[in-house]
């Protein structure tokens, strides 16, 4: 089952993967595979490595960020600090007005009453009567001073319009430690922006600030920090306060897998977050493509190359000039001898001797053998005209027997005996003058055959004149037997009884119709009486006919006369002298 399995697979498979190019190739690409492997193992590794690097700055980053907008922070809770009520006793709303004027990144000052009311406030603040300002009694951040907590960030609610801003606030206290208000400072969102810019930062990277619920106060990309599936980084924050650094990888809305790295700003109220494209399956190309990966593709590629070129140079390119002369040798030519592979390797040296020996051999026998063919074709072709001359003596005996009868019956018996004769001696006369003995043209014996029997009869009355139309079809002489005699007898039919006495024209068609065959003998004479339908002609063309397993039939001819048809099962065919001629009809031929 295995060896016929691998027969069949020889067999359905390419002839290229049959070769010892492929068989060599694929052996070395085998044995070289480790060194692929090793370099895809250290690839990997190095890759994780610089992974856990490029995680490591973008945290590095984060926290940097984080310290960036803190510092920010801290000196806008320094500035509130300083300006404790006592300190803007007089002049309140100018002295506010004019640092928000000089301070960068600065949108508003306000003092709070313990009831969120405003005591004073700035310009900016007064004029445009913000919604987190009028409402800031019912704010959490406000609560959560009140409460007790020192300082809170905060995002600005704001109107359809207004810029957004970030809160800050601190709490004010009496000598006894009770509420007494707050001191509130209004940063634009725009002015904490983080910077993006920094070179450590992998390429693609964005940064945002959230407030402690993960919502974005200010983003350089908010897309990047829009989740896929509605989901929101609202988690990630929690842990960030938790750890107080975070880092993790989730997917975009846009699909793109990203890393992302969380720092605390202060508290739990504001938190950095940065964002970078996850490595793809070909980030190592962008991180370290030669020492990773390419040099040991580089060295399999050379090692590849180099045994296959070796390999070419000494055996396969040997190979195939012996293949070429075994495929001249295949088409008869034995007088080329491989004589360059005498530079050849041993191995190839000693199966070219074998060729040329080979080629020796099978030019002696084949002399041999020829010499041989010669003589037994010139014995069959001696016998062949032996046999056709001793049919002539016979046909001439016959013939002078028949001379000597008075009786009219006895001798139309002996002309048609002797024409039957004459038909099996032309037979072996096509053969020896043929140039194969074992076949002959049915179209060439036809048109013998029936010039010979009209110009037999040509002295003995009136014209006959004959036309032969006949497809070309080479078959073995016993075939062409009854098929002479069926013929000889519907010819001898027609003069008998068509011709007798005034002559006319004797058509003859053969035509070869595929799986069958058909012959027809046409004369134009008064018809076919019933005695010869029940006569011996018939008979005996009935008895041919079942030799090439056929039929006969007689039927009116369409100007008058018969038409004698045989239907028969075409002979096998070989290659004709002319193959131009094979399955093609021939011009009529007329005597």
């Amino acid at each position: 089952m295995v060896r016929l399995g691998r027969t069949l697979g020889r067999g359905l498979a390419p002839p290229q993967f049959h070769g010892i190019r492929f068989r060599l190739g694929a052996a070395l690409a085998l044995a070289l595979l480790p060194v692929l492997a090793l370099g895809a193992f250290q690839a990997d590794a190095q890759f994780r490595v610089q992974d856990l690097q490029r995680r490591d700055d973008l945290q590095f980053a984060a926290e940097r960020t984080a310290a960036s907008v803190k510092g920010r922070l801290d000196s806008t809770t320094v500035l509130l600090q300083a300006l404790r009520p006592e300190a803007l006793e007089l002049f309140c709303q100018p002295r506010l007005t004019a640092l928000v004027q000089r301070i960068e990144g600065l949108d508003g000052l306000a003092r709070l009453t313990p009831t969120a009311e405003t005591a004073c406030a700035s310009r900016q603040l007064n004029d445009a009567s913000p919604a987190w300002l009028v409402e800031a009694g019912e704010a959490s951040w406000f609560q959560r001073l009140r409460n007790g907590e020192d300082t809170v960030l905060a995002r600005a609610p704001v109107r359809p319009g207004e810029a957004p801003g970030l809160i800050v606030a601190i709490r004010l206290e009496r000598p006894l430690g009770a509420f007494d208000g707050a001191m509130v400072a209004v940063i634009p969102l725009a002015s904490l922006q983080p910077d993006i810019a920094d070179r450590a930062l992998p390429e693609g990277s964005q940064a945002a600030l959230t407030d402690g619920e993960g919502q974005i106060l200010t983003a350089t990309d908010p897309e990047a920090f829009t989740l896929s599936r509605g989901r929101s980084v609202t988690g990630w924050v929690e842990r960030a306060r938790r750890d107080a650094s975070a880092i993790f990888e989730a997917e975009d809305a846009q699909g793109q897998r990203r890393v992302y790295a969380g720092a605390a700003l202060a508290g739990r109220d504001v938190y950095a977050l940065l964002s970078a494209p996850a490595p793809g399956l070909l980030s190592w190309a962008r991180l370290n493509p030669v020492g990773a990966f390419l040099v040991p593709l580089l060295a399999w590629l050379i090692a590849f190359v180099a045994v296959m070129w070796v390999s070419e140079r000494i055996v396969v390119r040997w190979l195939v000039y012996l293949e070429r002369v075994a495929a001249i040798y295949a088409r008869g030519r034995f007088s080329v001898r491989p004589v360059q592979a005498m530079h050849a390797p041993a191995e190839i040296r000693v199966l070219a001797r074998t060729l040329d020996d080979l080629a020796d051999t099978i030019t002696t026998r084949d002399a041999a053998l020829n010499a041989s063919l010669e003589e037994k074709d010139a014995l069959m072709r001696e016998i062949h005209h032996r046999v056709k001359n001793n049919l002539q003596i016979i046909s001439s005996l016959l013939s002078m027997q028949q001379r000597a009868l008075t009786d009219p019956q006895a001798k139309a018996a002996v002309g048609d005996t002797r024409q039957r004769i004459s038909a099996l001696a032309l037979i072996y006369r096509t053969l020896y003058q043929s140039a194969d003995l074992r076949y002959a043209d049915a179209r060439v014996f036809l048109t013998e055959l029936v010039g010979q029997l009209v110009s037999s009869e040509a002295g003995r009355g009136p014209v006959v004149t004959s036309s032969v139309e006949a497809d070309s079809l080479v078959v073995d002489p016993d075939k062409l037997a009854p098929l002479a005699l069926w013929l000889v007898e519907a010819v001898t039919n027609a003069q008998k009884h068509a011709f007798a006495g005034r002559g006319g024209a004797l058509k003859v068609r053969f035509r070869v119709e595929g799986e069958t065959s058909v012959l027809e003998v046409e004369d134009d004479g008064p018809g076919v009486s019933e005695t010869f339908r029940a006569g011996v002609g018939r008979t005996l063309m009935g008895a041919f006919a079942k030799q090439l397993r056929g039929e006969v039939e007689l039927v009116p001819g369409p100007g008058g006369g018969t038409i004698a048809r045989m239907t028969f099962a075409t002979p096998e065919a070989v290659t004709p002298t002319d193959p131009a001629d094979l399955g093609t009809r021939a011009a009529p031929r007329r005597s």
